[in-house]
């Protein structure tokens, strides 16, 4: 379907790829995954043909079709909807664009007649004439109802333009479809229906993507770049992440005998082979499984920081008892009558339809906001450290790293260079990385240094809103092991399903008209159908008279 041929590509000294030979096949969905920088991104421009390489060749079979997410959300802002869609069949669209024009000729002559009979030809081949329905039917799937669909692009929030930029890449069954972050911006229930397309599509998909619940739930392989090369593996991240682990483990125990290693592969293979995914790619991931050399998986040479959240004391029973809280802005009910009591140990999921009433929630609890009405109480044991979704205020000095983390310490031992350098070299800043000037670091540095903060505080209550943003994979799954065996109070409010599930025992939701509190999985709470129909009432907003999205 796909191949790409002795690729290579090189920035100055810095080789990306070098040499590279793989191909994609029809039925199969690729995750393209890497370290930050390994050239991810790159790869997926070169094989949809915006970008060129060094030297190589990428062949595409004769009379496929490759179709791209579009990253940029305002491209077609100045275009109706249903034909923004359309537009993802650039061909086909072409075609219904010509056929419209010759039809609206005043002086239409035999030869635009002739014209016209080729391509309806062409049109009904491609089945253009139910391309307007079928587009219609991808958006409504998709939230973006009737009523919008010939209004301006530029009349929809973030959102809605993401989930229109989403059919586009959807329509007309592309034969290629190659997604870079396709979950951004997207909202869980929204993920959920992409999961379930994608796991059931039958031509190829090659995807970059930090979430792990999404790679896992529809790839058949994960394509690793490392060393310069891509490497097909059989099956989801999951796997290989575990699969690369016991290789490194492997490797490193050089006493360990042969047979021992053996049996601890075919135990590895047995566990994933007994809870291999329904959808139509169990079988082959199976026998994959069971072809599995352990000695085909290299260690990777991935970095991953060391994250450990330690509690200066352990908390009292009581954490906090929030009542009657309520909060509003600009004249929109964000929450209100919100009656909760929290104990130690508990781990929570924090969610809102409206994406401003989590930070305000955060804000009132920190102290940082007055609510409308209401009180709250922590116990008086608590210690609290908190991650907000915009940090940028953290960092407008220009002064290093080992002066930005020294603000947060509170010992004369902590103060000093050689143990700060220490607790930077965990969060991948060694040597002269931890003298870069904290105003000009990357997104995903920024993090890193908050997380370093956050550990260097050892509270006993963590609050987290979308922590995962601008982390790598690495980062990302050393930061969900580490939650795991917190022993403190956690509040997280995410976008990253495999944070929510694997972390969660009770999740709480804000509405307009009060909190729904359970406890129970976040699959659970996402899936069952009484709580989905409370969520749809409790949304509803009484001020603007509609279901906040």
């Amino acid at each position: 379907m796909l191949s790409v041929s002795n690729l290579s590509v090189q920035f100055g000294k810095r080789i990306l790829f070098d040499e590279v030979n793989i191909s994609f096949t029809s039925g199969n969905c690729y995750g393209i995954i890497g370290a930050n920088g390994a050239g991810k991104s790159t790869f997926l421009n070169i094989i949809s043909g915006k970008q060129d390489a060094n030297s190589g060749n990428v062949f595409l079979e004769p009379g496929k079709r490759i179709s791209v997410l579009e990253q940029n959300h305002n491209s077609f802002d100045e275009h109706p909807i249903l034909e923004t869609v359309l537009k993802g069949n650039e061909v086909l669209f072409n075609i219904k664009t010509e056929m419209e024009a010759l039809y609206s000729k005043d002086d239409f002559s035999d030869s635009d007649s002739d014209r016209v009979g080729l391509l309806q030809l062409k049109f009904e081949e491609m089945n253009g004439w139910n391309a307007d329905s079928e587009a219609a039917a991808l958006l409504s799937n998709l939230d973006i109802k009737e009523d919008l669909h010939y209004k301006l692009m530029n009349e929809l929030d973030g959102k809605q333009k993401v989930r229109v930029l989403l059919a586009q890449a959807l329509f007309g069954n592309p034969d290629v479809l190659i997604m870079d972050e396709p979950t951004n911006d997207l909202d869980f229930e929204t993920i959920m229906w992409l999961e379930q397309f994608l796991a059931n599509y039958n031509n190829t998909v090659i995807i970059v993507s930090h979430d792990r619940h999404f790679l896992d739930a529809v790839c058949t392989h994960i394509s690793d770049i490392d060393f310069g090369k891509i490497n097909h593996f059989s099956w989801n991240y999951t796997f290989w992440y575990e699969s690369s682990q016991l290789a490194f483990r492997q490797r490193t125990q050089q006493n360990k005998k042969a047979e021992e290693k053996k049996k601890e592969l075919q135990e590895f293979i047995s566990r994933f082979s007994a809870n291999v995914a329904k959808s139509k790619q169990a079988t082959s991931r199976k026998k994959m499984i069971n072809k599995l050399n352990i000695e085909e998986i290299k260690p990777s040479s991935r970095r991953y920081p060391a994250l450990i959240f330690d509690q200066e004391r352990e908390a009292g029973d009581q954490i906090l008892n929030i009542e009657n809280l309520s909060a509003s802005v600009d004249g929109d009910i964000l929450f209100s009558d919100v009656n909760l009591n929290f104990a130690k140990g508990d781990k929570v999921i924090v969610l809102a339809k409206d994406t401003r009433a989590i930070p305000a929630f955060y804000d009132i609890l920190m102290a940082k906001n007055q609510p409308d009405k209401g009180s709250f109480h922590w116990g008086i044991t608590t210690s609290k450290a908190y991650l907000p979704a915009n940090h940028e205020a953290y960092f407008e000095k220009p002064i290093s790293l080992v002066d930005w983390l020294r603000q947060y310490t509170k010992t004369e031992e902590e103060r000093e260079e050689v143990f700060i350098r220490g607790f930077l070299g965990k969060m991948l800043f060694s040597g002269e990385e931890a003298l870069k000037m904290a105003n000009v670091l990357s997104g995903g540095e920024k993090v890193r240094c908050m997380l370093s903060k956050m550990m260097m505080e050892r509270a006993n209550v963590l609050l987290l809103n979308e922590p995962t943003n601008h982390l790598d994979l690495e980062s990302i799954t050393a930061f969900n092991n580490s939650l795991k065996n917190f022993k403190g109070t956690l509040f997280c409010s995410t976008s990253d399903h495999a944070f929510s599930q694997t972390l969660a025992d009770r999740i709480i939701e804000l509405t307009p008209n009060g909190v729904i509190d359970r406890h129970t999985s976040f699959d659970e709470y996402m899936t069952d159908p009484k709580i989905k129909e409370l969520r749809s009432k409790m949304n509803y907003n009484n001020k603007k008279g509609f279901s906040i999205k």
